[in-house]
């Protein structure tokens, strides 16, 4: 893998967040009842949820916990996806669709109702997240999203015009989508938190130990790394949009199924107080209609956490920095003069038509991939089910739509080519909705 393209030392939430827990690599052989791959949020989600039910369990991690997308991303706490809404979810699995929108709808209550259960300080803040809508004719959307979640009992609510600029302190937007329940976090803090509460329960934790395959043999899954192996009766794959950065041999149909993109994070110095109540006061998360997403929250220092997207040659730190700043003060000119302290990137995971794959593996064998940008919350509520999957409960009862892996044709040449889909949103972003 190439670490140096991926990397973050100069991300804002390594910078601020206490030091995770020694964790000893995976060396000789073990075993467990349960086996996960991944300490990111779905595998630290999964193995505390099996806990609490006494089961025993094991996570083998290529890094550390959190060193993927589960630390490198916004924080942003969202309960839903980014573009299918309820009906495209029903429409697409029926039965088990109506339960996933139940746990879509539920999924930031369950993460912050879960950090408050650990006591896990990850400058969490249940404010809401509000989608405002970046043309007239994007009212649609919003109106759309409203009827279609107030029908699944979510807290949603229609912004006028007035609104949105009184919540978000600028005349940008036309209104929007409000979700009550939605909020933020610092990732990186949550997934060290969750780790710690896992070696509190007795669970064991491997890492800097890569993955290089698993197989079936003797009614067990055999997990290899390059200087150990552990065995269990049931095995999680929990890797999201890294499946194949570390090994081709894992799970090829899984990594193949998904498209990682990078995705760009920045933070500002932090704002003074009277700039701070005039931009976004209620301390909202915020990511709106464009394509090329305008998104931002706080940090508890007050720093605005935005980000963006740039492509081709060139030192591209230094060009996002110039584009958000723009966007920036366009979006809000009472921010005055722009500098920011920390960026970096991580991998998304993003599907064709950016809805999540939940997979069988095999027997007592499940995984997921295709965040789509929305795995904060979706991930630690997926990692409950999956809890509930190895440890028998029925298909039907399962929030879980399952489907096959189907891996996209040409997917190394797609990937060197997923880039310039910027310019395809940037052109629809331009056009207005009719």
């Amino acid at each position: 893998m190439d670490t140096a393209n991926v990397c973050w030392p100069n991300s804002l939430w390594a910078a601020v967040t206490p030091p995770g827990p020694d964790l000893p690599e995976l060396i000789g052989a073990d075993e467990a009842d349960v086996v996960v791959i991944g300490a990111g949020f779905t595998g630290l989600s999964t193995a505390l949820h099996l806990r609490e039910a006494g089961v025993d369990v094991a996570i083998v991690e290529a890094m550390e916990p959190g060193w993927g997308a589960s630390g490198r991303n916004n924080g942003q706490v969202i309960p839903t996806l980014s573009r299918p809404d309820p009906q495209d979810i029903v429409a697409r699995h029926g039965a088990a669709g109506e339960r996933f929108v139940g746990l879509l709808r539920d999924s930031a209550s369950t993460l912050f109702d879960l950090a408050r259960r650990y006591g896990i300080e990850a400058e969490q803040e249940q404010c809401g997240w509000v989608q405002p809508v970046h043309s007239p004719g994007r009212i649609k959307i919003a109106e759309r999203r409203v009827r279609q979640w107030s029908k699944f009992g979510a807290p949603v609510e229609l912004l006028s015009p007035g609104q949105v600029r009184e919540m978000l302190g600028s005349d940008a937007w036309f209104g929007g989508f409000w979700n009550r329940s939605g909020g933020h976090i610092n990732p990186l803090a949550l997934s060290r938190g969750l780790a710690c509460a896992l070696l509190d329960k007795a669970a064991k934790i491997y890492a800097r130990s890569p993955v290089v395959g698993f197989e079936r043999r003797n009614d067990r899954w055999r997990v290899k790394t390059a200087n150990g192996e552990i065995s269990g009766r049931a095995l999680v794959v929990a890797t999201n949009a890294y499946s194949g950065e570390f090994s081709k041999s894992l799970a090829p149909d899984v990594a193949h199924e998904v498209m990682p993109v990078l995705s760009w994070q920045m933070a500002t110095q932090p704002l003074s107080d009277n700039v701070r109540k005039t931009i976004i006061p209620g301390r909202q998360a915020m990511s709106d209609t464009h394509g090329e997403l305008y998104f931002a929250r706080y940090d508890a220092r007050n720093r605005l956490v935005t980000g963006g997207a740039v492509i081709g040659p060139g030192n591209k730190p230094a060009r996002l920095k110039a584009r958000v700043t723009e966007r920036l003060q366009r979006l809000w000119p009472q921010i005055g003069e722009v500098s920011f302290d920390y960026i970096w990137n991580g991998y998304i995971g993003m599907t064709t038509d950016f809805l999540p794959r939940v997979h069988r593996l095999g027997p007592d064998a499940y995984g997921w991939t295709g965040c789509n940008g929305r795995a904060v919350a979706l991930s630690i509520a997926l990692g409950n089910e999956l809890s509930k999957a190895v440890r028998g409960v029925s298909e039907s009862d399962l929030a879980l739509p399952f489907t096959q892996a189907v891996p996209i044709p040409a997917h190394g040449l797609l990937r060197k080519l997923a880039p310039l889909m910027l310019l395809v949103y940037r052109r629809r972003d331009a056009r207005e909705m009719v």
